[in-house]
This record gives structure tokens, C-alpha cells and sequence, in this order.
């Protein structure tokens, strides 16, 4: 079962702080005037319904968490492989909320626009409806991907070899690729440095496997961002896809702060704790 965790955690919210404010404004003085006319202690205030009690203690934790969650940072573990070699199966990344605009929670709705994606910035955002699919089950689910493509920018993909604006992308082979644990599973496929016009990044492709997710010429349009995951053969995205509109980013992915890979018995990765995403 999916749960709305922002919906809940802000109804939850809104709820207690309601009970604490119609306790304060309408039956706290009344609760104390009665605890006095009975003689109670001048220095003990009259014991509260454990409803209020409770709603007055959880209130300011939740609204703080709200806050936080909504406008400041929000932490997302990584389930798949399609961003190795730069993020692994079983890192804990912490998003920067505030990076490409500031929303309401819930309504989504932007009230302060603070930027937007550059080139080969990691984007957590919620993936668009695929247009070819009458019923999307992925709709609206969280993905995190490299920004190839700003607004104007002219993509297209073929033969393995990455375009933007009718220049082929640079890439210069490093080795093959060693992983651990889960992400072994890609052992052996070819790592490459690629030069994305001035911002480079490491990236995966098969050495023996087929060409996959070939993308022809696509013209963005504005408030529209090609994604494309770090492991070009192993990634549904922008090339499957389309554009991922502005409406939908989430954040700017900042730092690793926890890598357990609970696929293979809890392996913890002490090397990528606290680390930059790159």
C-alpha cells in the first residue's frame, strides 16, 4: 500500500495544531478557573484531556519536521542502479528542496521561484506521464536523473553517442567498472568521463551488450528538461519518455549521507558516507 506521506504528515499536523489553539482560545482558562474552585494546587496547572496534551506535545516536532521536509531538505534512498556509477543501490541522499523553486506541500504549488536545473545537475523530480501509455502506473513516482537538456536545447541520442544542439557530447574511456555488493551486477561495462560542455561526471555503458533507449532529435520547450540516467543502458528516462516539465522537479540531489544495501544482507559502503554527489 502507497501512503501520501506529505498529505499525512501535514493533515497531522493542521490537526494538532487546531486541538492547541481551540484549547487555548476556548477551554484552557475555564479548565484552570475550575481547577482553582476545587481547591487544586496554585502551582500545579489543571491536568489537560490527554487529546490536548498529546496535540501540544507532538505539534511543534511536526510542525518543524513539516518545515523542514517541505521547504529545506528532504532525505531519498536509491532502489535501483540507473545512476551508477555516481549513485549506487542502497545510498541515502539528502535533496536540496529549495534549489528550484520554494512550494506549497500537498498543493505543489510554487510561491518563490529560487532557480532551475543547470546542465549535469543530478534532479530528483516526479516522472511525467508517459504518452504511450493510456494508464501510466509510474505516474507521479519519484525518479533522479542527470540534467542533459535546458529549455531551447536540442537532444538526440544515437548509436551510444549523446548530441546537444547538434554537437556530439565528449566522453574519454577510464576502465572497466568494479562494483560492490548490488551493484556488481554492472561489473565489467565500460566507465567513461564525459565532458557535458564544461561539466564532467563519470558514466557507464555496456562493452558488449547492444545500443538501447536510442532517442531521435527532440526540441525543448520552455520549462522543459531532458533527463538522462548516469548508466545509459540500465535507465528509463527523457530517451523513453519525453521532457520532465518544471511543475514536476522536486530538488537538487547534494550529498550521500548513508549507503546500506539491504538488497545483500545490510552491506554498509563506509567510503560514500557524507560525500558530495558528483
Amino acid at each position: 500500500m502507497n501512503f501520501d506521506f506529505p498529505l499525512i504528515l501535514t493533515l497531522l499536523t493542521l490537526f494538532t495544531g487546531l486541538i492547541w489553539v481551540i484549547d487555548r482560545l476556548a477551554f484552557a482558562k475555564a479548565r484552570e478557573a475550575a481547577h482553582a474552585a476545587k481547591g487544586g494546587d496554585p502551582n500545579e496547572p489543571a491536568r489537560k484531556p490527554f487529546l490536548v496534551e498529546q496535540s501540544i506535545s507532538i505539534f511543534p516536532v511536526l510542525l518543524i519536521v513539516l518545515v523542514f521536509r517541505s521547504f529545506l531538505f528532504e532525505p531519498y534512498r536509491i532502489p535501483s542502479g540507473s545512476m551508477i556509477p555516481n549513485l549506487l543501490i542502497g545510498d541515502f541522499i539528502v535533496v536540496n528542496k529549495f534549489s528550484y523553486g520554494i512550494r506549497l506541500p500537498v498543493l505543489d504549488v510554487e510561491i518563490w521561484n529560487t532557480g532551475r536545473p543547470q546542465r549535469g545537475d543530478v534532479v530528483v523530480f516526479k516522472k511525467p506521464h508517459d504518452p504511450n501509455l493510456a494508464l501510466d502506473p509510474k505516474a507521479g513516482v519519484t525518479f533522479v536523473k542527470r540534467c542533459i537538456g535546458l529549455p531551447g536545447d536540442v537532444i538526440s541520442y544515437d548509436n551510444e553517442q549523446l548530441y546537444v544542439n547538434g554537437d556530439a557530447v565528449h566522453k574519454s574511456f577510464q576502465a572497466a567498472y568494479i562494483g560492490d555488493a548490488s551493484n556488481a551486477r554492472e561489473a565489467g561495462d565500460q566507465l567513461y568521463l564525459e565532458d557535458l560542455l564544461g561539466k564532467q561526471h563519470q558514466m557507464l555503458q555496456w562493452s558488449s551488450r547492444g545500443s538501447s533507449n536510442t532517442r531521435g532529435e527532440l526540441t525543448l520547450g520552455p520549462g522543459e528538461y531532458f533527463m538522462m540516467g548516469d548508466n545509459r543502458n540500465n535507465s528509463e528516462d527523457s530517451r523513453v519518455w519525453g521532457p520532465v516539465p518544471e511543475a514536476n522537479l522536486v530538488g537538487q540531489a547534494k550529498y550521500i549521507w548513508f549507503h546500506w544495501d539491504w538488497q545483500r544482507s545490510g552491506y554498509v559502503l563506509g567510503r560514500r558516507l557524507f560525500t558530495k554527489v558528483q
